[in-house]
């Protein structure tokens, strides 16, 4: 616990500092980023494959847990799906809170010359598929605690962030803000547990 708390004062502090610079800055610097990442016809298999992982994985994750949590009747595991399915729920709903207090349109939709794979009707601070991989990985971290789980779950969340780049959905700061958010949020539903659930099983027995 006492390492935590430190942990969740960096990261809320990263996090307001990257939302108000979503707020009241838009940099050229990142603009051109996006530019020389977002090619013109944004096809690669790859990125739209890694792209599209987010929710799936986001649903997948806990309940694959939970599944075999009660398969092996491993309470600590069973426990810890709750905890990341909260967390992820968390990042979710953070996300989009912030989505319509930003309001920041998608690059293509101010540049003409970024080109999207798709259209999406949704505003692009923060990016909701980069804050659900990191509220799942950052959980995986926070629970699991062995670097062959954290290094594959970090990894994959990382290179999403950057495909929604490429694929010309969000800008740089889009992807940093929704990282903040879902290691935020995982942070958070971690707290929340030790705190109000297993914290109180210890006390008890």
């Amino acid at each position: 616990m006492k390492l935590l708390k430190p942990g969740c004062s960096i990261i809320f502090t990263l996090l307001f500092l990257t939302i108000t610079t979503g707020v009241f800055c838009q940099s050229q610097t990142e603009v051109r980023f996006t530019k020389g990442v977002n090619p013109k016809y944004p096809t690669n298999f790859y990125f739209k494959t890694l792209s599209s992982t987010a929710k799936p994985a986001a649903v997948a994750i806990p309940f694959g847990m939970m599944a075999f949590a009660l398969i092996n009747d491993n309470k600590k595991l069973e426990t810890d799906a709750y905890e990341t399915l909260a967390g992820i729920a968390i990042a979710a709903i953070g996300t989009e809170a912030l989505k319509v207090i930003v309001k920041r349109p998608r690059p293509y939709e101010t540049y003409s010359d970024i080109y999207p794979d798709e259209i999406d009707n949704g505003n692009a601070f923060p990016s909701g598929h980069t804050s659900v991989a990191f509220a799942a990985a950052t959980s995986i971290l926070l629970n699991q605690k062995k670097w062959y789980f954290a290094v594959p779950a970090f990894a994959w969340a990382s290179g999403l962030g950057y495909s929604r780049i490429y694929l010309g959905q969000h800008y740089p700061s889009d992807v940093a803000a929704g990282a903040l958010v879902g290691a935020a949020s995982a942070y958070a539903s971690h707290w929340l547990n030790k705190k109000f659930f297993t914290g109180k099983k210890k006390k008890l027995s």
